[in-house]
């Protein structure tokens, strides 16, 4: 299962033209300076360029130069320092690692930059800059380290992008819920994380420079072993090259440069992704690009230009007092978004869509693994309707259903019985979704939460609750389906022309995922408080606040997908083969994969809208209840569908509980359950 991706510096380059070279590097600071300028007279404040002209010639009104100084200055200083620091550091790790789609978010060192200052900032300790950028580069280089152990280095592969993903997506739910947990101590840290350049004087700054500087210096001095390791490894080593400890001193001179980064300003997405790819066309053109020693200033420029151009263009586009509560990172998040999109289908991608291995049980296995499913799942949801902040027995439940109960536990029962059913519902509907989409595509990574399609869901769901309170189940239902269908078509549409590769159809996936949770962040930034800290309880897959209102439409679509399922589950698995077979007994291939496509979306959607965004119960599922039942979906179907409402039911109990009356939502914990879980798939699919 491979992905091959030319290195960049192992490209045949044209003649040298240092003519060229330069004009091109001129032009490049024209380019960035000029963007500067622009930046600096855009703000909310009526001070235009001539005021700022005024304000550095020391001839302005106090109040005016008070804004150039204190706020403009400082924005503009901080843009090209945090595009430079993160361009050079994704050069350094694409080069390192040979792989054009690595950077410090496919590397998840945001993601643990975020986590470790989530948990300092959740302990009520108050850090300073440079006391806060070791704990940000700790927690961003251990997770860089944990990406690459799994992955390797110098694999060429996209492999290392899948595991980073996969890792992001579990160290931001726990961080989601340590913001849940510890509002006040983590305040503002949610607005931080979408990334900003808007500072308050120049101190961030300038104790931020010391940092790059020696990070951009390292890597320079290690410029000439990297161009050697483009040579391949036992060429690097006959030339005297200490292959092993170069990797790793890059890839901890580049942390180093993300941390400066993302204790500036937050996590500014894909700038370490793009900058790098803008270049690699200047390396095949002009040679002396190709060197690491000019393609790291370059690639910095680049990453400068691109901050202070979404910037500019950001604040061109939306009304100042808009643009001033939107985060620069939210717009590189969506350029990157489309960016990944567009390299995961340029790539060529030589694994075809895989499956487990075939597994036969026998019928009394079946029946002994649903059994005991069944049993578990009546106890789960037992301990569920009497356990939580007020303990009840089961007599107190028996009354309540025939209307005796007292008023106070009548209120607990009203409101815990359709949390219990959400969460039971939402599981068995999520693991079906699960084994449709993994069936029609062949592919063990694929699952609703992983493609997108999940999150697709969850924007046109929070865009429904942020702008109609008031909304009712069906329409949040329909409002989910509406975005789950859009990202679906991105998504299915695009990787279909490829046979449903494994590697693309995945990476497609985690494309349309950033880009719509990009979009999520915007609303919530946006939104009245009120309703942010709705949608993000909500998005972290809490059942809390659920009636049986909002569980109709997601227990109507689970009970036709289970009959679609049980009625056509020979085509299930005659789909699941090939694509020969299905032909060859004159099935409708395409047709029936739209239409099992189409139900997967519709249960996803139905899902998020009455429990929220709750990751990898599609992946989880389907795969123990192969191993457990075999590949027939006469009886993977109800195994994967009783181990979804378990896993769910469970997880929701224990959010309940455990911290109570504090609680987690169920789709955190399933994430802390599920990242593993497909890291430990990714390394046992590697061939």
């Amino acid at each position: 299962m491979t992905v091959t991706a030319t290195p960049p510096a192992t490209r045949p380059a044209a003649a040298p033209s240092r003519t060229g070279a330069a004009a091109v590097t001129a032009a490049l600071l024209l380019l960035v300076t000029a963007l500067a300028l622009v930046d600096v007279t855009e703000g909310t404040a009526a001070v235009g360029a001539p005021e700022v002209w005024k304000a550095l010639t020391g001839r302005a009104d106090p109040a005016d130069a008070s804004v150039v100084i204190a706020s403009r200055l400082p924005r503009t200083a901080a843009g090209l320092l945090v595009g430079a620091v993160l361009g050079a550091a994704g050069a350094a790790l694409q080069a390192v690692s040979r792989n054009v789609l690595a950077s410090p978010d496919t590397l998840a060192v945001n993601a643990g930059s975020y986590l470790a200052l989530g948990l300092a900032a959740a302990t009520g300790v108050s850090l300073p800059l440079l006391a806060s950028s070791g704990v940000a580069f700790a927690g961003g280089l251990a997770a860089a380290a944990v990406v690459l152990g799994l992955s390797g280095l110098g694999s060429g592969t996209v492999r290392l992008v899948l595991a980073g993903s996969a890792l992001t997506l579990g160290l931001t739910a726990v961080t989601q819920g340590l913001l849940l947990l510890f509002p006040r101590e983590t305040e503002g840290l949610y607005a931080w994380n979408q990334g900003s350049i808007a500072q308050n004087g120049f101190d961030g700054v300038l104790q931020t420079v010391p940092l790059a500087a020696a990070g951009f210096a390292g890597l320079l001095l290690l410029a000439r072993r990297i161009d050697a390791l483009a040579l391949g490894d036992d060429a690097a080593r006959g030339l005297g090259v200490p292959v092993r400890a170069t990797r790793v001193g890059a890839v901890v001179l580049a942390a180093l440069l993300s941390t400066a980064a993302v204790t500036l300003a937050g996590p500014i997405g894909f700038v370490g992704l793009c900058a790098p790819a803008l270049v690699r066309p200047l390396a095949r053109r002009f040679r002396a690009f190709a060197r690491t020693r000019a393609a790291l200033p370059l690639a910095g420029l680049t990453g400068a230009a691109l901050v202070l151009g979404s910037d500019v263009v950001l604040r061109t586009a939306v009304a100042a007092d808009t643009a001033v509560a939107v985060p620069t990172g939210v717009v590189t998040g969506l350029l990157g978004a489309v960016f990944l999109i567009v390299m995961a289908t340029r790539l060529r991608d030589t694994s075809g869509p895989a499956a487990d291995p075939v597994r036969i049980r026998s019928r009394a296995a079946f029946l002994t693994t649903t059994a005991v499913l069944a049993v578990l799942l009546a106890g789960v949801v037992v301990a569920a309707v009497l356990l939580g902040d007020a303990k009840l027995l089961l007599g107190d439940v028996t009354n309540w259903a025939l209307g005796r109960a007292g008023q106070t536990t009548g209120f607990v029962l009203d409101t815990r019985v359709p949390r219990v059913l959400a969460a039971l519902l939402a599981g068995g509907a999520l693991a079906l979704s699960g084994t449709l989409v993994q069936a029609v595509t062949r592919n063990p990574l694929a699952e609703p939460g992983i493609l997108g399609v999940s999150h697709g869901a969850a924007l046109g769901a929070v865009l429904l609750v942020t702008t109609v309170p008031a909304a009712g189940a069906w329409s949040v239902a329909g409002a989910a389906f509406a975005g789950a269908a859009v990202s679906a078509v991105v998504v299915f549409g695009l990787a279909a022309r490829g046979g449903f590769r494994q590697n693309r159809l995945v990476l497609v996936g985690f494309g349309v995922a950033t880009g719509t949770g990009a979009l999520i962040s915007l609303l919530i930034v946006l939104t009245d408080p009120f309703n942010a800290t709705k949608a993000l309880t909500w998005l972290s897959g809490s059942t809390y606040g659920r009636t049986l209102p909002d569980v109709v439409p997601l227990a109507a679509a689970l009970a036709a997908g289970l009959a679609v399922a049980a009625a056509r589950r020979t085509e299930l698995d005659l789909v699941s083969l090939d694509e020969d077979t299905p032909r060859l007994l004159g099935l409708g291939l395409a047709r029936g994969r739209l239409g099992f496509l189409s139900l997967s979306v519709l249960l996803s959607a139905t899902a998020v809208a009455a429990a929220g965004t709750i990751g990898f119960v599609g992946l989880v599922a389907p795969h123990a209840a192969r191993a457990l039942a075999g590949r027939r979906h006469a009886r993977v179907v109800p195994v994967a569908v009783l181990l979804g409402a378990v896993l769910v039911c469970t997880a929701d109990l224990v959010g309940r509980t455990v911290i109570a009356p504090a609680q987690l939502g169920a789709g955190l914990m399933t994430a802390v359950i599920g990242t593993p879980y497909f890291l430990h798939l990714l390394v046992r699919t590697r061939r």
